[in-house]
C-alpha cells in the first residue's frame, strides 16, 4: 500500500517549541517517514504507511504529547472551525479581561509607595508598606491569585513539557512567574515571623502583570492569526449551504451534501450556484469573480459549465451536476491554498533549528546570568531572582515560529483571491529570485484559437494527382478559398498537437489501404484549392490538435460541412503531422501544414494564431522587473519570431518538439538562470517539472494540474508578472519578521541579563520585559498583515 499523507488539525501549541516537539514525537512513530507542523495554521502535515501505523495511533501520540488532535468530523465543517476558533478567543479574552481586573490594582498597590518622591496619589494608609507590611503582602497575595488561576495553562503545559524534556514558551512563563512567587511567599513568611524588612522582596505584582500581558500578547496573536487565513475562510464560506433539485418535476430543497453528479439543480437570478455542472437548460450571465478574480460576468448557455460559489446574475437557469463536495473548483482551490499556507519556505529552516533549541538555551542563560549576578552582588537574591525573571520572560520562541508561516498565509490567500494559486511555500520563495520565463506560444502568448488565412497550391498540383493543368493562377473561383493570401501576421503552424489523444509516435505498422474510394483525388483545375482543404481537413479531423480542427472547421463553413473522404490507417507522429490513406495514396501533412501525397509536395496551408490583446503588456511588465523573456514554440522559426516581435519578445526558441522543451529549459538553467516556464500544463508538463517554477494558465478546473507549481485561475498572462511580484513582497515581509524576530531575542535577552547594568545603565524590570515580549509576537503578525493591502497591478 502506497504511503498517504493526512493534515491534522492540532490544539494547544502555544509557540515554535511546541511544533517541533509534535515533529520529534511524531517522527518516532514507525511507519511516519515525513512530519510538517505548521504553528502558524495549528496543522500537522503527516505521510505515513497505513500497513505499519494507524491514524489513530498519530492523533493519540498527539494528545499524549499535551496537544489535542481535533478528530475529522470536528475539522472538515467550516462552521465547527469557525466556531471553535470564536469560543477559543472568547476565552482568551474573558481571561486576560479577569487577569487585568487584579492585575491593575495590584500594580498600583505595588508602585505608587515607590512614587511618593514624585507624585501624591490616593493609597490607603494601612497598605503602606514599611508601616504594615503584613496586610500589604496579603493583599498583594490575594490580588495575585486569580491572575495565577486564569493563567495555570502556562503552568500546567509548562510544566509537563519540562518534564518531557520539552520545554517551550510556557515553561519559560512558568518557571519565571513561579520563581517570583514562591520567592514573594518565602518573603511573606519572613514578614509573618517578624522580618518587616523582606516586604521588599515581594514580587507578586511581576508575576500578576506578566500573566496579564502575556494573555493579552497571546489573545492578539490568537485574533491576528484568525485574519491571516480570512482568504481561505472566505473561499469556504462562498459555497451556498443549500441547493433546489428536481426530483420527479418538483422542485426540492436539500442540504448541499446531499446534492449529487446528475442532479438536475435549478438556480434563480442571484442565487449562488451549489455545485460544479453543465447547463442543461436556459441562459444567463455568471458572475465569476470569487473563483477568478475577474469582475466581468461570464455568458452561460446550454452546454457551458458552471462552478460552485459563482453567482447566477440575470436568467433562471438548470444544470446537471458533474461535481459535488471535495470535487468541486472551489473545493481544489481551497485544499490548494491551504497545503500551501502549511508547508514551509526553505529561508524558514533557520528558524525551525533555533525554535528547537530556544528554550533550554534561555534557561541556560537565565541561570548562569542569575548566578553571575549572585555572586558580584554578594549574596543579593533579590538582583539575581530580577536577572532571573527577566531573561526567562523576554525570550520569545513565537516570534521566530510565527515569522514564516503568517507571512506564506496572508501572500497565498491574497494570491488566491486575484486568482493565483501558489502550491508551496517553497514556489513562492524561488520565485521571488526568477530571471528568466520562458513562455509556450500557443494558448499562452496567442489565444490559442487558430483561424486559416491562406490555401495555396503548389504548381503541378493536378498533374501530381493526375489531373489537367490548373489555370495560370492556380486561384480557386471561391472567393472564401484563395490560392494564395498574402498576409504579415499570417502564421505556420505545425499542424501537430503535442498532446494527441490517439499518437502512437510512429507508423511502422502502416500498410497500404484497400478498397479505397473512387477517383476522389481526380478534381477538376478551377476546383483544385478546395481540393486541397478537402483533402487536408478529411486526414486532419482524426486529430485533436487545434490547427487541425481549425482546417476542418474552415472546410466545412467554407466548402462542405460533411463532404469529408474515407481515411484508412491513419497516424499521427507527436511533433511531425498526421499520414493516412486516401484512395490508395499516400496523404501526409507535415510541419507547417505542408501536404504531400506519396511523398510529393501538392502545397500548404497556413494558419494564423493572433496575440492575446493582453499579452504585449503582461511582457513589458515582466522585461520592467529585469526579468528576460523567451518565447518557445515548436513552429518554424519566421512565424516565432514574427509573433514574438509583435509582442515584444527578443529571444526565441523556435521549432522545439514537445519533448525538447525540458532541454531547452535545462540548458538556460546551466547558464546559472533561474527559470519559471509558463505554459497550459499538459502539453508543457516535461518542461513545467524541469523549471524552477512551473507556471499553469487555465481555468478554475485545473488547479489540480501536479505539474505546475503555480497555477492561473484566470488564464491572464498579466498575472505571470503579479505572482512573481506577490513573491517577492511575501519574501520580503518574512525576512522582515525574521530580522526582528532573532533581532529582539538577540539584543532583548542581553539587556535582561543586566548587560546595560555593567556599564552604569539600568535593570529591566521584568513587567518590561513581559510587554516586550509580547508585542514582539504582535509586531510580526502585523507585519504580515500588511500584505493583505497588496493592490493586484492594474493595467
Amino acid at each position: 500500500m502506497p504511503e498517504q499523507t493526512q493534515t491534522i488539525a492540532v490544539e494547544g501549541m502555544t509557540c515554535a517549541a511546541c511544533a517541533r516537539r509534535i515533529e520529534r514525537v511524531l517522527g518516532k512513530l514507525e511507519g511516519v517517514s515525513e512530519v510538517a507542523v505548521n504553528y502558524a495554521t495549528e496543522k500537522a502535515t503527516v505521510v505515513y504507511e497505513p500497513q505499519s501505523v494507524r491514524l489513530t495511533t498519530i492523533r493519540d501520540a498527539i494528545d499524549k504529547a499535551g496537544y489535542k488532535a481535533i478528530r475529522p468530523d470536528q475539522a472538515n465543517s467550516v462552521e465547527e472551525q469557525r466556531k471553535r476558533k470564536e469560543k477559543a478567543i472568547k476565552t482568551m479574552w474573558v481571561k486576560f479581561i479577569v487577569s487585568a481586573c487584579f492585575a491593575l490594582p495590584l500594580l498600583y498597590i505595588a508602585m505608587v509607595p515607590m512614587l511618593t518622591f514624585w507624585v501624591q496619589l490616593p493609597y490607603p494608609q494601612f497598605l503602606i508598606p514599611m508601616q504594615n507590611p503584613l496586610p500589604y503582602a496579603i493583599l498583594e497575595l490575594l490580588l495575585v491569585a486569580p491572575c495565577v488561576g486564569v493563567g495555570y495553562r502556562f503552568y500546567v503545559v509548562g510544566i509537563k513539557a519540562l518534564l518531557n524534556k520539552s520545554p517551550n514558551m510556557d515553561t519559560l512563563i512558568a518557571i519565571g512567574t513561579g520563581a517570583a512567587i514562591l520567592f514573594s511567599l518565602y518573603s511573606t513568611i519572613r514578614i509573618i515571623q517578624g522580618d518587616h524588612m523582606a516586604v521588599d522582596a515581594l514580587y507578586y505584582e511581576s508575576a500578576g502583570v506578566i500573566i496579564t500581558l502575556i494573555l493579552l500578547g497571546k489573545t492578539l496573536e490568537a485574533v491576528s492569526k484568525g485574519r491571516t487565513g480570512e482568504a481561505v475562510k472566505r473561499l469556504m464560506g462562498l459555497a451556498p449551504k443549500t441547493a433546489i433539485i428536481l426530483v420527479k418535476g418538483e422542485e426540492k430543497k436539500v442540504a448541499i451534501e446531499e446534492v449529487e453528479p446528475g442532479d438536475t439543480i435549478i438556480v434563480k437570478p442571484g442565487e449562488s450556484i451549489p455545485v460544479d455542472g453543465v447547463v442543461t437548460n436556459g441562459q444567463s450571465a455568471i458572475d465569476e469573480s470569487m473563483l477568478t478574480g475577474e469582475s466581468m460576468p461570464v455568458a452561460k448557455q446550454v452546454g457551458s459549465m458552471v462552478y460552485a460559489a459563482s453567482i447566477n446574475t440575470t436568467g433562471s437557469i438548470e444544470f446537471m451536476a458533474t461535481k459535488v463536495g471535495n470535487d468541486t473548483a472551489l473545493a481544489q482551490i481551497v485544499r490548494l491554498v491551504e497545503e500551501a499556507q502549511g508547508s514551509k519556505a526553505p529561508i524558514a529552516q533557520l528558524a525551525d533549528v533555533v525554535s528547537g533549541y530556544f528554550v533550554p538555551i534561555v534557561c541556560s542563560i537565565a541561570l548562569l546570568a542569575a548566578a553571575i549576578w549572585f555572586v558580584v552582588k554578594g549574596g543579593d537574591v533579590r538582583f539575581a531572582l530580577t536577572i532571573f525573571i527577566s531573561v526567562l520572560v523576554i525570550a520569545c520562541p513565537c516570534a521566530l515560529g510565527l515569522a514564516t508561516p503568517t507571512a506564506i498565509m496572508v501572500g497565498t490567500g491574497r494570491g488566491a483571491e486575484a486568482g493565483i494559486l501558489i502550491k508551496s511555500g517553497e514556489a513562492l520563495e524561488i520565485a521571488c529570485k526568477l530571471n528568466t520565463v520562458v513562455l509556450d506560444k500557443t494558448g499562452t502568448i496567442t489565444e490559442g484559437k487558430p483561424e486559416v488565412v491562406s490555401v495555396e497550391c503548389a504548381s503541378d498540383f493536378n498533374s501530381i494527382n493526375g489531373c489537367e493543368p490548373e489555370s495560370a493562377s492556380g486561384v480557386s473561383d471561391n472567393p472564401l478559398v484563395s490560392a494564395r493570401m498574402t498576409n504579415d501576421n499570417a502564421e505556420s503552424a505545425s499542424g501537430v498537437s503535442d498532446s494527441i489523444a490517439n499518437a502512437n509516435g510512429a507508423c511502422d505498422n502502416m500498410v497500404n489501404a484497400n478498397g479505397a474510394c473512387a477517383s476522389t483525388l481526380n478534381v477538376s483545375a478551377e476546383k483544385s484549392s478546395a481540393e486541397l482543404l478537402r483533402l487536408a481537413a478529411s486526414l486532419e479531423r482524426h486529430s485533436e490538435h487545434p490547427i487541425a480542427k481549425a482546417v476542418v472547421s474552415y472546410y466545412a463553413s467554407t466548402v462542405a460541412q460533411t463532404d469529408f473522404l474515407s481515411v484508412k490507417n491513419f497516424c499521427a507522429n507527436v511533433g511531425e503531422g498526421v499520414e493516412g490513406y486516401i484512395d490508395d495514396k499516400h496523404v501526409r501533412i507535415g510541419r507547417g501544414v505542408q501536404i504531400f501525397v506519396n511523398d510529393n509536395y501538392i502545397g500548404k496551408i497556413t494558419v494564423s494564431d493572433k496575440p492575446k490583446t493582453t499579452s504585449r503588456d503582461a511582457i513589458a511588465a515582466l522585461q520592467a522587473m529585469d526579468i528576460e523573456v523567451v518565447m518557445i514554440t515548436g513552429d518554424n522559426r519566421q512565424t516565432a519570431e514574427r509573433i514574438a516581435a509583435e509582442v515584444g519578445i527578443s529571444k526565441v526558441l523556435a521549432e522545439v518538439l514537445p519533448q525538447g522543451k525540458a532541454d531547452a529549459i535545462k540548458e538556460l538553467q546551466s547558464d546559472g538562470r533561474k527559470v519559471a516556464m509558463v505554459g497550459d500544463g499538459i502539453n508543457d508538463a516535461p518542461a513545467l517539472v524541469q523549471a524552477d517554477v512551473g507556471i499553469a494558465i487555465g481555468s478554475g478546473t485545473d488547479v489540480a494540474i501536479e505539474s505546475a507549481n503555480v497555477v492561473l485561475v484566470k488564464s491572464d498572462l498579466g498575472d505571470v508578472a503579479t505572482a512573481i511580484e506577490l513573491s517577492r513582497r511575501t519574501i520580503r515581509t518574512i525576512k522582515q519578521n525574521l530580522f526582528w524576530a532573532f533581532g529582539y531575542n538577540v539584543i532583548g535577552i542581553p539587556i535582561a541579563a543586566g548587560i546595560l547594568h555593567i556599564f552604569g545603565g539600568p535593570l529591566l524590570n521584568p513587567m518590561l520585559a513581559a510587554a516586550a515580549m509580547s508585542l514582539s509576537s504582535v509586531s510580526v503578525l502585523t507585519n504580515a498583515l500588511r500584505l493583505k493591502r497588496y493592490s493586484v497591478r492594474k493595467r
